[in-house]
Protein backbone atom coordinates (compact mmCIF):
# COMPACT_ATOMS: atom_id res chain seq x y z
CA UNK A 1 0.00 0.00 0.00
CA UNK A 2 1.30 3.09 -0.46
CA UNK A 3 0.82 6.21 1.60
CA UNK A 4 -0.49 9.90 0.04
CA UNK A 5 -1.99 12.58 1.45
CA UNK A 6 -1.59 16.41 0.01
CA UNK A 7 -4.42 18.19 0.72
CA UNK A 8 -6.07 21.35 -1.40
CA UNK A 9 -4.74 23.70 2.05
CA UNK A 10 -1.06 22.21 0.81
CA UNK A 11 -0.48 23.45 -2.38
CA UNK A 12 -1.61 27.16 -0.78
CA UNK A 13 1.61 26.04 1.59
CA UNK A 14 3.65 25.70 -1.07
CA UNK A 15 3.23 28.50 -3.23
CA UNK A 16 3.70 30.99 0.10
CA UNK A 17 6.71 29.64 0.80
CA UNK A 18 8.35 29.93 -2.85
CA UNK A 19 6.75 33.55 -2.08
CA UNK A 20 8.22 34.32 1.13
CA UNK A 21 11.61 32.83 0.30
CA UNK A 22 13.70 35.95 -1.14
CA UNK A 23 13.14 37.71 1.90
CA UNK A 24 14.04 34.90 4.06
CA UNK A 25 17.65 34.39 5.94
CA UNK A 26 17.48 31.67 7.59
CA UNK A 27 15.28 28.47 7.46
CA UNK A 28 14.02 26.24 10.49
CA UNK A 29 12.79 22.78 9.63
CA UNK A 30 11.62 20.92 12.46
CA UNK A 31 11.95 16.94 11.64
CA UNK A 32 10.87 14.01 14.12
CA UNK A 33 13.68 12.33 16.05
CA UNK A 34 11.92 9.21 15.80
CA UNK A 35 11.65 9.51 11.97
CA UNK A 36 14.55 11.69 10.96
CA UNK A 37 14.75 10.55 7.07
CA UNK A 38 11.03 10.11 6.52
CA UNK A 39 10.35 13.52 8.66
CA UNK A 40 12.60 15.59 5.81
CA UNK A 41 10.60 16.91 3.12
CA UNK A 42 12.30 16.92 -0.38
CA UNK A 43 9.94 19.44 -1.52
CA UNK A 44 11.06 22.38 1.14
CA UNK A 45 14.87 21.09 0.53
CA UNK A 46 13.73 22.66 -3.16
CA UNK A 47 11.81 25.71 -1.73
CA UNK A 48 14.70 26.65 0.25
CA UNK A 49 17.92 25.55 -1.43
CA UNK A 50 20.34 28.11 -1.08
CA UNK A 51 19.20 28.96 2.38
CA UNK A 52 21.39 28.78 5.87
CA UNK A 53 19.71 25.92 7.54
CA UNK A 54 18.59 25.11 11.03
CA UNK A 55 17.40 20.98 11.33
CA UNK A 56 15.34 20.79 14.52
CA UNK A 57 15.00 16.94 15.98
CA UNK A 58 11.77 17.33 18.12
CA UNK A 59 10.65 14.86 20.39
CA UNK A 60 13.90 13.35 21.56
CA UNK A 61 12.47 12.60 24.67
CA UNK A 62 10.55 9.89 22.67
CA UNK A 63 13.33 8.76 20.63
CA UNK A 64 17.02 6.78 21.03
CA UNK A 65 19.58 8.81 22.08
CA UNK A 66 22.21 7.02 20.01
CA UNK A 67 20.14 7.45 16.91
CA UNK A 68 19.54 10.97 17.11
CA UNK A 69 22.90 11.67 17.68
CA UNK A 70 23.90 9.80 14.40
CA UNK A 71 21.32 11.77 12.45
CA UNK A 72 22.77 14.73 13.99
CA UNK A 73 25.83 14.42 12.82
CA UNK A 74 24.26 13.38 9.45
CA UNK A 75 22.81 16.81 9.25
CA UNK A 76 25.58 19.22 10.66
CA UNK A 77 27.93 17.40 7.77
CA UNK A 78 25.86 19.07 5.40
CA UNK A 79 26.73 22.56 4.03
CA UNK A 80 25.37 25.92 6.18
CA UNK A 81 23.18 23.46 8.08
CA UNK A 82 23.39 23.42 11.95
CA UNK A 83 21.31 20.54 13.74
CA UNK A 84 19.76 20.56 17.19
CA UNK A 85 17.48 18.04 19.14
CA UNK A 86 14.72 19.12 21.46
CA UNK A 87 11.45 18.98 23.10
CA UNK A 88 9.51 21.55 21.89
CA UNK A 89 7.80 22.32 25.17
CA UNK A 90 10.95 22.68 27.10
CA UNK A 91 11.69 26.44 27.02
CA UNK A 92 15.64 26.92 27.51
CA UNK A 93 16.53 24.53 25.56
CA UNK A 94 14.32 25.68 22.61
CA UNK A 95 15.48 29.24 23.32
CA UNK A 96 18.96 28.01 21.45
CA UNK A 97 17.54 27.88 17.87
CA UNK A 98 17.44 31.92 18.51
CA UNK A 99 21.31 31.49 19.11
CA UNK A 100 21.86 29.20 16.48
CA UNK A 101 20.01 31.29 13.63
CA UNK A 102 22.17 34.37 14.65
CA UNK A 103 25.04 32.36 13.52
CA UNK A 104 23.87 31.27 10.37
CA UNK A 105 23.43 34.36 9.11
CA UNK A 106 25.79 36.77 10.77
CA UNK A 107 25.23 39.90 9.06
CA UNK A 108 21.82 39.95 10.15
CA UNK A 109 20.39 41.52 13.37
CA UNK A 110 19.36 44.88 14.70
CA UNK A 111 16.55 47.11 13.35
CA UNK A 112 17.87 48.21 10.36
CA UNK A 113 18.36 44.24 9.30
CA UNK A 114 16.12 42.13 11.29
CA UNK A 115 16.92 38.25 11.34
CA UNK A 116 13.48 36.88 9.23
CA UNK A 117 13.56 33.26 9.65
CA UNK A 118 10.64 30.60 8.39
CA UNK A 119 9.95 27.72 10.58
CA UNK A 120 8.59 24.45 8.50
CA UNK A 121 7.91 21.58 8.69
CA UNK A 122 5.63 17.96 8.40
CA UNK A 123 2.44 18.32 9.78
CA UNK A 124 1.59 16.84 13.46
CA UNK A 125 5.51 17.61 13.67
CA UNK A 126 5.59 19.86 16.74
CA UNK A 127 5.98 23.48 15.20
CA UNK A 128 3.17 25.26 17.06
CA UNK A 129 3.97 23.98 20.45
CA UNK A 130 7.67 25.13 19.60
CA UNK A 131 6.14 28.69 18.80
CA UNK A 132 4.27 28.89 22.19
CA UNK A 133 7.08 27.56 23.89
CA UNK A 134 9.53 30.88 22.06
CA UNK A 135 6.96 33.19 22.93
CA UNK A 136 6.36 31.85 26.34
CA UNK A 137 2.69 31.89 25.71
CA UNK A 138 -0.13 30.38 23.59
CA UNK A 139 0.72 32.11 20.02
CA UNK A 140 -0.86 29.01 17.93
CA UNK A 141 -3.33 26.18 18.16
CA UNK A 142 -1.67 22.59 18.71
CA UNK A 143 -3.04 19.42 18.74
CA UNK A 144 -2.49 15.35 17.86
CA UNK A 145 -3.52 15.51 14.43
CA UNK A 146 -2.35 16.68 11.11
CA UNK A 147 -3.27 20.02 9.45
CA UNK A 148 -3.66 22.01 12.18
CA UNK A 149 -2.10 25.35 11.34
CA UNK A 150 -3.43 26.55 7.81
CA UNK A 151 -1.86 29.81 7.60
CA UNK A 152 1.26 31.56 7.88
CA UNK A 153 1.67 33.80 11.00
CA UNK A 154 4.25 36.19 11.93
CA UNK A 155 5.62 36.15 15.12
CA UNK A 156 7.87 38.28 17.08
CA UNK A 157 10.56 36.69 19.27
CA UNK A 158 12.68 39.34 19.75
CA UNK A 159 13.12 43.26 18.32
CA UNK A 160 14.97 42.53 15.83
CA UNK A 161 14.08 38.94 15.41
CA UNK A 162 10.82 37.86 12.87
CA UNK A 163 9.56 34.40 12.98
CA UNK A 164 7.20 33.22 10.14
CA UNK A 165 5.55 30.10 10.88
CA UNK A 166 3.28 27.87 8.40
CA UNK A 167 1.28 25.26 8.37
CA UNK A 168 2.58 21.64 7.55
CA UNK A 169 3.04 20.26 4.80
CA UNK A 170 4.20 16.98 3.03
CA UNK A 171 5.14 16.29 -0.42
CA UNK A 172 2.59 14.79 -3.40
CA UNK A 173 4.24 11.92 -4.04
CA UNK A 174 6.03 9.58 -1.43
CA UNK A 175 8.09 7.23 -2.91
CA UNK A 176 9.39 5.70 0.01
CA UNK A 177 6.88 3.19 1.26
CA UNK A 178 8.54 3.11 4.46
CA UNK A 179 8.26 6.58 4.85
CA UNK A 180 4.96 6.77 4.52
CA UNK A 181 3.92 4.01 7.03
CA UNK A 182 6.18 6.32 9.66
CA UNK A 183 4.90 9.56 8.75
CA UNK A 184 1.28 7.69 9.27
CA UNK A 185 2.39 6.61 12.56
CA UNK A 186 3.76 9.90 13.88
CA UNK A 187 0.29 11.45 13.19
CA UNK A 188 1.68 13.77 9.83
CA UNK A 189 -1.14 12.01 7.83
CA UNK A 190 -4.21 12.31 7.72
CA UNK A 191 -6.29 9.91 9.19
CA UNK A 192 -8.37 9.02 6.26
CA UNK A 193 -5.12 7.91 4.20
CA UNK A 194 -4.34 5.07 5.56
CA UNK A 195 -5.29 2.01 7.10
CA UNK A 196 -4.53 1.30 10.63
CA UNK A 197 -3.59 -2.20 10.52
CA UNK A 198 -0.84 -1.98 7.17
CA UNK A 199 0.52 1.43 9.19
CA UNK A 200 0.73 -0.95 12.66
CA UNK A 201 2.30 -3.59 10.75
CA UNK A 202 5.08 -1.73 9.41
CA UNK A 203 5.99 -0.56 12.85
CA UNK A 204 5.92 -3.84 14.27
CA UNK A 205 8.17 -4.92 11.59
CA UNK A 206 10.95 -2.25 12.93
CA UNK A 207 9.86 -3.50 16.41
CA UNK A 208 10.69 -6.93 15.70
CA UNK A 209 13.46 -5.83 13.92
CA UNK A 210 15.46 -3.48 16.91
CA UNK A 211 13.25 -4.21 19.72
CA UNK A 212 11.59 -6.99 20.47
CA UNK A 213 12.31 -7.10 23.85
CA UNK A 214 10.10 -4.29 24.45
CA UNK A 215 6.99 -5.47 22.77
CA UNK A 216 7.48 -8.80 24.90
CA UNK A 217 7.22 -6.63 28.18
CA UNK A 218 5.08 -4.31 26.79
CA UNK A 219 1.83 -6.59 26.25
CA UNK A 220 3.12 -9.83 28.23
CA UNK A 221 3.91 -11.87 25.65
CA UNK A 222 6.16 -15.05 25.91
CA UNK A 223 8.96 -15.54 23.36
CA UNK A 224 8.21 -13.96 20.10
CA UNK A 225 11.57 -14.73 18.10
CA UNK A 226 9.36 -16.95 15.67
CA UNK A 227 6.73 -14.98 15.17
CA UNK A 228 6.26 -12.35 12.17
CA UNK A 229 4.35 -8.74 12.14
CA UNK A 230 1.33 -10.17 11.44
CA UNK A 231 1.32 -13.07 14.42
CA UNK A 232 2.53 -10.02 16.95
CA UNK A 233 -0.60 -7.90 16.38
CA UNK A 234 -2.54 -10.77 16.22
CA UNK A 235 -0.76 -11.54 19.83
CA UNK A 236 -1.36 -7.72 21.05
CA UNK A 237 -5.35 -8.51 20.07
CA UNK A 238 -5.49 -11.50 22.03
CA UNK A 239 -3.73 -9.85 25.39
CA UNK A 240 -5.89 -6.32 24.90
CA UNK A 241 -9.15 -6.37 22.75
CA UNK A 242 -11.95 -8.71 23.09
CA UNK A 243 -11.91 -11.59 20.98
CA UNK A 244 -14.23 -11.47 18.01
CA UNK A 245 -17.21 -14.17 17.69
CA UNK A 246 -15.17 -17.11 16.96
CA UNK A 247 -12.33 -16.56 19.45
CA UNK A 248 -11.02 -14.60 16.64
CA UNK A 249 -8.14 -11.66 17.29
CA UNK A 250 -9.41 -8.37 17.00
CA UNK A 251 -6.43 -6.75 14.76
CA UNK A 252 -8.30 -3.60 14.04
CA UNK A 253 -8.23 -2.71 17.81
CA UNK A 254 -5.08 -3.82 17.91
CA UNK A 255 -3.38 -1.95 15.54
CA UNK A 256 -4.98 0.99 16.71
CA UNK A 257 -3.56 -0.02 20.66
CA UNK A 258 0.41 -0.15 18.90
CA UNK A 259 -0.26 3.08 16.82
CA UNK A 260 -0.80 5.02 20.36
CA UNK A 261 1.23 3.16 21.97
CA UNK A 262 4.61 4.35 19.21
CA UNK A 263 2.51 7.88 19.85
CA UNK A 264 2.74 7.83 23.33
CA UNK A 265 6.10 6.72 24.25
CA UNK A 266 4.69 3.32 25.84
CA UNK A 267 7.35 1.71 24.00
CA UNK A 268 10.11 3.41 25.11
CA UNK A 269 12.59 5.37 23.01
CA UNK A 270 12.54 4.53 19.94
CA UNK A 271 13.87 5.70 16.45
CA UNK A 272 12.09 3.68 13.64
CA UNK A 273 14.84 4.17 11.11
CA UNK A 274 18.94 4.09 11.17
CA UNK A 275 21.04 5.73 8.56
CA UNK A 276 21.98 3.09 6.69
CA UNK A 277 18.27 2.00 6.42
CA UNK A 278 16.82 4.93 5.52
CA UNK A 279 19.74 5.16 2.96
CA UNK A 280 18.66 1.28 1.43
CA UNK A 281 14.82 2.25 1.14
CA UNK A 282 15.96 5.44 -0.71
CA UNK A 283 18.18 3.39 -2.88
CA UNK A 284 15.47 1.01 -3.52
CA UNK A 285 12.73 4.03 -4.32
CA UNK A 286 15.36 5.52 -6.54
CA UNK A 287 15.38 2.25 -8.63
CA UNK A 288 11.82 1.87 -8.10
CA UNK A 289 11.42 5.00 -10.25
CA UNK A 290 13.50 4.58 -13.11
CA UNK A 291 11.77 1.27 -13.58
CA UNK A 292 8.38 3.05 -13.52
CA UNK A 293 9.43 6.41 -15.46
CA UNK A 294 11.23 3.29 -18.42
CA UNK A 295 7.73 1.33 -18.43
CA UNK A 296 6.29 5.49 -18.81
CA UNK A 297 8.46 6.02 -21.65
CA UNK A 298 7.99 2.55 -23.71
CA UNK A 299 4.32 3.27 -23.36
CA UNK A 300 4.47 6.33 -24.63
CA UNK A 301 6.78 5.00 -27.49
CA UNK A 302 4.46 2.43 -28.67
CA UNK A 303 1.59 4.56 -28.52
Amino acid sequence: MSIQWFPGHMHTTRKAIAERMPEIDVVIELLDARLPGSSANPLLAELTRGKPSLKILNKQDLADPQQTAQWLAHYQAQPGTQALALDASATAPARQLIKACRSLAPLRGGMVKPMRVLICGIPNVGKSTLVNTLRGKRAAKTGDEAGITRTEQRIVLEDDFYLFDTPGMLWPRISIEQSGYHLAASGAVGRNAYDDEEVALALLTQMLLHHPDRLQARYKLTDISGLNDEAVLAEIGRKRAPLLPGGRPDTQKAAEIAIHDFRSGAWGAITLETLEEFAQWTAQAAARDVERLAKKAARAKRG
